[in-house]
């Protein structure tokens, strides 16, 4: 049952994507692994990394685009949730290193021996355990996004007053995670990374593998969310998107529908973020940086919202623009995604993939059945 229905929401587009998905999860790693350096079909490790960082990024845009583009609620904090599932994979991560950092200390994280923590905080404890780490990912993000939307949702706060509010969680908790005594390596966030599950973060072997489970992850979550949006509950949404009021006077409670797939949505982010960490080898307090939230809102805008093809679309190619651009013309970066997103808001309200959807008008046919150019005219009498 459950089968039929995840194939009933699948749309001939759903599935292109997620054939282009699963041909490249197995083309990336074969280009890098197989094929020798020389060979012109072989792709670097770099590329391997940059492409696995921009579906990261698509993972997140795809979390967005289900609450602004289903649900109405243009976040400007989901940066947030990104940031809090890669602390939880960095701090698993850490407890990998063990004795093998600079200080030597089996317990400690070289950043806690040099501020002389005497011992391990207890929000550390269990994430020396994978399945617990994932846990966290999963939960810590999703608590929050919970316990925020139970007081934003029930008293009713919407529009850009919510946009605010999300805006400025994110931001109380980059000052936060600068803190020292946090417990998080302040400015210097979490990195010098050695392995995970055993494998060594540096070998070609297990970027690619981590390349493939970012693909996993992007296409289970786009299941999720199709099956989510074409459900009973994903039409009661998209009427709390197009008209709340009257939704709420329909009888149903619309601050649980906004809830439960507001919770989703940041669990969808902290598994990007949870990807993203050991793939960059970095986790740091700028990943709270509003702006960060703000640049996820322009991807699922250039790519089309309400789509959630778009979105992962829009993440990956305007991100692959930003490399481009900070790399010839780095000034220019900024003002050319600030003038992109007021071309796309004028020119292309439903974005690039609702651009390519558009379907040319056919010409009307009259009564007679011919076209209005090959109606005879006759001169008045």
């Amino acid at each position: 049952m459950r089968n039929s229905f995840l194939i009933k929401t699948l749309d001939k587009n759903s599935v292109l994507f997620l054939t282009l998905l699963a041909i490249i999860a197995v083309i990336v790693p074969v280009a890098n692994l197989v094929m020798p350096p020389q060979s012109p079909f072989h792709l670097s490790t770099y590329w391997v990394v940059l492409l696995g960082k921009y579906l990261c990024y698509a993972l997140l845009a795809l979390s967005v685009d289900l609450v602004w583009g289903y649900a109405g609620i243009l976040t400007l904090g989901h940066g947030a949730f990104f940031a809090l599932g890669g602390y939880a994979m960095g701090m698993y991560l850490m407890r990998q290193i063990g004795a093998r950092g600079v200080y030597g200390n089996p317990d400690l994280p070289d950043f806690m021996v040099f501020l002389n923590w005497s011992e391990l905080p207890w929000f550390w404890s269990g994430f020396d355990m994978f399945p617990f780490a994932m846990l966290m990912v999963l939960f810590v993000p999703g608590l929050l996004a919970f316990a925020f939307g139970w007081f934003a949702f029930r008293s009713r706060v919407t529009g850009v007053y919510l946009s605010i509010i999300t805006q400025a969680l994110t931001y109380a908790l980059m000052l936060a995670f600068f803190r020292n005594n946090m417990g998080f390596g302040g400015n210097n966030g979490l990195t010098d990374f050695k392995d995970i599950l055993g494998f060594n973060l540096q070998s070609d072997a297990t970027r690619s593998g981590l390349f493939v489970a970012t693909v996993v992850a992007l296409m289970l979550a786009f299941l999720i969310s199709r099956a989510i949006i074409k459900s009973r509950f994903g039409k009661v949404l998209i009427g709390v998107r197009d008209a709340e009021s009257r939704t709420r006077f329909l009888g149903y409670r619309v601050e649980n529908y906004k809830l439960f797939v507001w919770t989703i949505s940041a669990m969808i982010a902290g598994v990007a973020g949870a990807l993203y960490v050991p793939q960059v080898g970095i986790i740091n307090p700028s990943e709270f940086a509003p702006a960060n939230s703000i640049e996820t809102v322009i991807w699922v805008a250039v790519g089309g919202r309400g789509t959630l093809i778009g979105a992962a679309f829009g993440a990956v190619l305007v991100n692959f623009a930003k490399t481009w651009f900070t790399g010839a013309l780095p000034e220019l970066w900024l003002f050319a995604l600030g003038a992109l997103f007021i071309f796309t808001t004028i020119f292309l309200p439903k974005g690039i993939l609702g651009l390519l959807a558009r379907k040319p008008k056919k010409p009307r046919k009259s009564k007679s059945g011919k076209q209005p150019d090959q109606q005879s005219t006759q001169p008045a009498e």
